[in-house]
């Protein structure tokens, strides 16, 4: 499961499912003229308020982040979990608003009580599964709701002079291709990373790639702000990766607005969302 990919909203959701928690361990409702120690319940000493709100609202908010966190989301009868998540959070607000105005469930009122009311915890929940249904619904529509969770990492320092690079693939360093170099071309002599005193000798020169916007396309690591689906370079309406915040990709090629990505296993495809991408 990659954290790097949960949303703002996912955060809210999270929150939501912890505060509903806490609800359900404190009293259900309140009764005015009974003693202190009255024997009051909690959500879990009410079948009805346990299973129509509190685990309703917390499987609903584990099945939203499981659907966005996993790479490759399962199905439930041909649907996502994400959808199965939000109708759990829509029944549980619904759920606690109907136990707000019945909080103790029909009870007849002939013992010289004066008032049951909704106690501190189903008002918590409510509050909880209303903030929970909201934030499973608005994080697809609101901008500000489907920024990242968490930032993507910074491309590593610059190693000093002498010091050796860090290897490893889908970070920018070692292996990335040096300014002005084609994707795939050797370095030449007198560029960084040649030995002191070696004199440089006259590059061939390279045949432009014909790309849209004009110019000469250099390579560049980047990093996505949120999930977005890599398509196949045949113009495929099937995506054949997925990239993922919080790992650098390297951009091989540019048609147009989109970008043509490389990912660790080697696939390449096009990525044609470009928006709010952090270049390494």
């Amino acid at each position: 499961m990659n954290i790097r990919s949960l949303t703002r909203g996912d955060g809210v959701v999270i929150g939501a499912a912890v505060l509903l928690l806490i609800a359900s361990f404190l009293d259900i409702y309140s009764i005015d003229g009974a003693a202190d120690s009255a024997n009051i319940p909690n959500a879990w000493g009410s079948g009805p308020v346990l299973l129509s709100v509190t685990l309703a609202g917390i499987i609903g908010a584990a099945l939203i982040v499981v659907a966005h966190g996993l790479p490759q989301v399962p199905k439930v009868a041909g649907l996502d979990l994400g959808p199965f998540g939000i109708a759990f959070t829509v029944f549980a607000a619904w759920s606690a608003l109907g136990n707000i105005f019945d909080p103790a469930g029909g009870f007849d009122n002939n013992g010289g009580i004066d008032t049951i009311g909704a106690g501190t915890g189903l008002i918590l929940s409510l509050v909880a599964t209303l903030a929970l249904a909201g934030a499973a619904i608005a994080t697809p529509l609101v901008p500000a709701l489907k920024g990242p969770l968490l930032p993507a990492p910074k491309p590593a320092a610059p190693q000093p002079y002498g010091g050796q690079p860090q290897g490893g693939y889908g970070y920018p360093g070692a292996g990335a291709p040096q300014p002005g170099q084609p994707y795939g071309g050797q370095p030449q002599p007198g560029q960084p990373g040649q030995p002191f005193g070696t004199q440089p000798q006259p590059q061939q020169a390279q045949a432009p790639q014909a790309q849209p916007s004009g110019g000469e396309f250099s390579p560049f690591w980047f990093a996505v702000p949120v999930p977005r689906p890599l398509f196949a370079e045949d113009g495929s309406p099937t995506p054949i990766a997925e990239l993922a915040p919080g790992t650098w990709y390297l951009a091989v090629e540019q048609r147009g607005p989109s970008l043509v990505a490389q990912t660790q296993d080697g696939r390449r495809g096009v990525l044609q969302d470009t928006s709010g991408i952090q270049r390494g």
